[in-house]
């Protein structure tokens, strides 16, 4: 062991760590709430980045930054610090932990090939740059624009003469004129032929040159393919993850077993597998863990500065899992009992319908967790054949008003109301921080974020729209209470659009997927319009928040 590599990454708390408890279990990487150590650990290394001004300007743009809580084998308490990807250009730096595999070696196997795959690039650019391509492309579109012009006023005057021949044959003429035109329409049919062929030919002679580009371009496009994927696997086979059994596994493998694929760009160059590497490496114990984000927001997803975010499930999902195995790490709280009361609230029921007041906390239909859905109490109320029929949803997390159908008739109904906007819906939230039009709309597009489900991301390109309505109810420090009225109905929407910074930018008060955790997600749907599925009559159920 390098005693002195190791005190160089090893820190000491400034402050002590008196009176604070060290955890019995792991932190559970992917929803936690940060332990007070690490919150410690946090602040010594803002404390760091805040004393850097060199890195400056590139935190601005925004970094995940990680702490790993840490035993040595006498005893002590310290913790380590990393970073995800690149800082000020390297992957190496005093205070930080290295990277597992450092591909930034000058005189490594991947840079080299890296430079080759860059000189194909450039390759590629100079031919599709080359002046004698767009010489032969215009040429060619020239040809083919004078051909479509000189087809087009052939078959313009043929269409005359067959109308000429057409009003010929109503006079009654004699067999040798109805012999000379069809001759005539013979000899244009097969002009128009030869004349198009001479046209085809005459383009193709132009595209000759550019195909004879085209195929030096798309071979050197295969090569480069070639050559990316193996280097991407020959530097995910240089990845070798440990873990607390003693295990060793390389990223491609691992990828290959858990999910079946290459491993995405990036991944195992996420501060949490580095922190954890560098524990393993130095026999240190790994004890709590949390990530906060440091700068601005990404245009796509939401980041908040001074935030503690979970890991990705992505890139980091079938990594930790592997890392953490010897550990014994904190259960999933989504997955746990929760404890909660089997009873729900009923606002209004007849014999085709419920609207029920669904609490924060509990599923609308049964998942993974061992945690009672609202469908499975419903259930219970309804004869052993039968079963509830979900028309929407709501969040775990939010509650509220939400109507549950009890018959195929009122669940069609229902959801053709649904499709065609013609529910209305109010949501009231309490946002972290002043919002200050007091009305507006947000109209943010919304897709998955495949690497980080269940994140919803803003994407102009791929997101589906969404638009939400909202207006301010009341301003309280610095808090605002907001009702929110949803005209699309996109996973997370309201999420989204409240803590997007071209949104409101301020998350719902305990959002902890875009937020800061804070008891409950204060959210909540307190009213329905719709109409019913029997009588047509306007129904609109109210439940106020309890916040």
């Amino acid at each position: 062991m390098d005693c002195k590599k190791l005190l160089s990454k090893f820190h000491w708390f400034v402050e002590g760590t008196a009176g604070i408890g060290v955890p019995e279990k792991f932190t559970y990487p992917f929803c936690y709430e940060p332990h007070p150590l690490c919150v410690r650990a946090a602040e010594e290394v803002k404390g760091y980045l805040a004393e850097r001004k060199e890195w400056q300007e590139e935190l601005q743009e925004g970094k995940m930054f990680g702490v790993l809580v840490v035993e040595d084998k006498r005893g002590e308490i310290g913790f380590l610090a990393a970073f995800s990807g690149l800082l000020a250009g390297r992957n190496v730096h005093d205070y930080f932990v290295p990277p597992i595999y450092d591909l930034q070696e000058p005189d490594g196997f991947f840079r080299a090939e890296e430079e080759e795959i860059s000189g194909i690039n450039e390759r590629i650019g100079q031919l599709e740059g080359d002046g004698r391509l767009r010489k032969c492309r215009a040429e060619a579109e020239r040809v083919r624009c004078e051909a479509e012009r000189v087809l087009t006023e052939v078959k313009r005057r043929n269409a005359e003469a067959r109308e000429v021949r057409r009003q010929r044959r109503a006079e009654s003429p004699t067999e040798e004129e109805m012999a000379q035109m069809v001759r005539e329409s013979q000899y244009e049919k097969a002009e128009l032929r030869r004349l198009k062929q001479r046209w085809e030919e005459e383009v193709a002679g132009c595209l000759v040159e550019v195909e004879r580009f085209t195929v030096q371009i798309q071979a050197l496009k295969e090569e480069r393919k070639r050559r990316s994927a193996a280097l991407q696997r020959w530097l995910f086979e240089r990845f070798d993850l440990l873990n607390a059994r003693g295990g060793r596994k390389n990223l491609y493998k691992l990828f290959q077993e858990t999910e079946g694929r290459m491993p995405p760009a990036g991944a195992g160059e996420c501060a949490a597998p580095r922190l954890l590497q560098y524990a393993y490496l130095y026999g240190l114990r790994p004890v709590a863990m949390a990530e906060f984000w440091w700068g601005n927001s990404p245009s796509r997803e939401i980041r908040r500065h001074g935030n503690y975010y979970p890991a990705c499930q992505g890139k980091c999902g079938p990594i930790l899992r592997y890392m953490l195995q010897g550990l014994n790490v904190e259960a999933n709280p989504l997955e746990e009992e929760d404890g909660k009361s089997e009873q729900v609230e009923i606002l209004y029921e007849d014999e085709c319908l419920w609207v029920v007041n669904k609490p924060a906390g509990m599923l609308t239909v049964p998942g993974k967790s061992k945690r009672v859905s609202l469908w499975e109490l419903l259930r219970r109320r309804l004869p052993e054949e039968e079963e509830p029929l979900v028309v929407h949803r709501l969040d775990m997390a939010t509650s509220g008003v939400l109507v549950m159908a009890k018959t195929k008739e009122a669940h069609k109904d229902l959801q053709a109301q649904f499709k065609t906007h013609e529910v209305k819906k109010r949501y009231v939230a309490l946002l972290e921080g002043v919002v200050t039009q007091d009305e507006g709309v947000i109209d943010l597009p919304l897709c998955l974020d495949p690497e980080n489900r269940p994140y919803q991301i803003v994407n102009e390109t791929y997101g589906k729209k969404a638009i939400t309505r909202y207006q301010v109810t009341e301003r309280r420090g610095n808090r605002t209470r907001i009702s929110f009225y949803p005209l699309t109905g996109r996973t997370h929407q309201l999420r989204v659009h409240a803590a997007h910074p071209r949104g409101l930018n301020a998350p719902i008060v305990g959002d902890m997927l875009y937020g800061c955790p804070a008891g409950r997600l204060y959210l909540h749907a307190a009213e329905i319009e719709f109409r019913h599925p029997l009588t047509d009559k306007k129904i609109i159920i109210i439940k106020d928040a309890d916040f």
